[in-house]
């Protein structure tokens, strides 16, 4: 009897370390969301001391807009399930930080007690995040940009030579006039889409129609497959509208950057062909080439950052897509073999009310 209850005292030693030590932030709660304690390292994320928060709900440290997901999460543990997640807070100084959590149930003897909410602040990697994907943006429309130059070059000289028409004759052709107001219209679509791109905004997710943000990129990227004697396709195999959840700029980012990469692979009679459907509450979008391909032991590493499988290459513009599309709550496949093309196939979740 002793015995055991001296190996209880020293399993319960073992336990308080692991939660005063723990580098994470560590929160345990009762079945009602409040707080019994914290760890030392969660008083500093948060800027409250243990008993300035016992007793108080936990939802009240989530920004209001979230609470409601972190509630349901918070259900879903208390059916014996860890959940991950990602939230935002307001520490004490009411500075917004960015956290990944996950909800452990506390069980002891078959018995709910209660749940561990593990905390890591991510907020400093969420920034170096953006940062990486802005030096990517800004790297991908320098790349654009003689492309799309050389594509404003050809109706600039058009309307030129339709002006000095005019002015030799004296007289307004109204046919002239049309196509002079659709290569206007030309430029302005082309430099606009350029223009957003390079645009620096908060990243904001929001319902957007998919298959308008592919037809912007495939008019964007028609400048530089075009320099290239690259054929291009868009195939929208759906006449219904295609809802995400996405921050626009970003999306077209990722977009750009795979069709940047096939115009890359490709070295003559080269073809492009970008398709987007629905399959099973999700959107899907391919982007084939018939480029060089690449090799089984090349697919495995692809997506790594500083892996390319391009001479010059540094392989953050593909370990950036695949981080958007993480943050899509997607997944990103590639298929290849060498000499017959690379497909790359890119799954959304459809925005929540579509199927």
């Amino acid at each position: 009897m002793l015995r055991s209850q001296q190996e209880f005292i020293l399993k319960d030693e073992q336990y308080r370390s692991l939660f005063k030590h723990n580098p994470d932030c560590v929160l345990e709660l009762n079945l009602e969301g409040n707080v019994v304690s914290i760890n030392p390292e969660a008083e500093k994320l948060l800027g409250h001391n243990s008993d300035n928060l016992k007793g108080k709900n936990a939802n009240h440290l989530i920004n209001w807009n979230e609470s409601d997901k972190v509630a349901e999460f918070f259900i879903q543990s208390l059916q014996g399930e860890a959940v991950k997640f990602e939230t935002t807070i307001q520490n004490s100084s009411d500075e917004q930080r960015i956290i990944r959590v996950t909800f452990l149930p506390i069980i002891v003897h078959s018995e709910m007690l209660g749940v561990y909410a593990i905390v890591r602040d991510i907020t400093e990697l969420r920034r170096e995040e953006e940062l990486m994907i802005m030096s990517e943006k800004l790297s991908v429309i320098g790349h654009l940009a003689a492309a799309v130059a050389h594509e404003i070059r050809n109706p600039l000289t058009s309307l030129k030579g339709f002006v000095q028409l005019m002015d030799m004759t004296q007289e307004v052709n109204p046919l002239h006039s049309d196509i002079m107001l659709k290569e206007i219209d030309r430029i302005n679509i082309i430099s606009s889409e350029l223009l957003v791109l390079g645009k620096k905004q908060d990243v904001a997710y929001c319902r957007i129609n998919l298959a308008d943000s592919l037809q912007q990129v495939f008019t964007l990227m028609k400048a530089e497959t075009n320099l290239n004697n690259i054929e291009m396709g868009l195939r929208i195999k759906t006449a219904e509208p295609i809802y995400i959840m996405a921050d626009s700029i970003e999306l077209k980012q990722l977009v750009i950057n795979i069709v940047k990469n096939s115009i890359e692979a490709i070295e003559d009679n080269g073809e492009i062909d970008i398709s987007l459907q629905i399959i099973d509450g999700h959107a899907l979008v391919s982007v084939s080439d018939n480029g060089m391909g690449m090799g089984p032991e090349r697919l495995e590493r692809i997506g790594e950052p500083f892996y390319s499988t391009k001479e010059k290459g540094s392989g953050i513009g593909l370990a950036i897509c695949r981080k958007i599309v993480h943050r899509l709550q997607g997944e990103m496949d590639f298929e290849s073999e060498i000499n017959k093309g690379t497909t790359v196939t890119i799954r959304i979740p459809l925005a929540t009310g579509q199927e």
